[in-house]
């Protein structure tokens, strides 16, 4: 009873073997995305921390203004 086991085996591995061939396109794969980014930022300060920078503008200096025509 083994035998035909040890026989039927072999046999189904090679019955079930397949060939499988992958072959590059001719052309160049092109890939178009239209891609749109978004990006908010928010920042949002405690009425008690803008009255702290408004009372010390030294600690928080502004930006000279530009001379105009700049």
């Amino acid at each position: 009873m083994k035998r035909p086991r040890l026989i039927a085996v072999p046999l189904a591995a090679a019955a079930l073997t397949g060939c499988v061939s992958l072959k590059t396109p001719e052309k160049p794969i092109e890939i178009n995305l239209n891609v749109v980014i978004r990006q908010e930022v928010l920042v949002r300060m405690q009425k008690d921390v803008d009255t702290l920078i408004n009372s010390n503008p030294q600690a928080f200096p502004q930006a000279p203004a530009k001379p105009a025509g700049q």
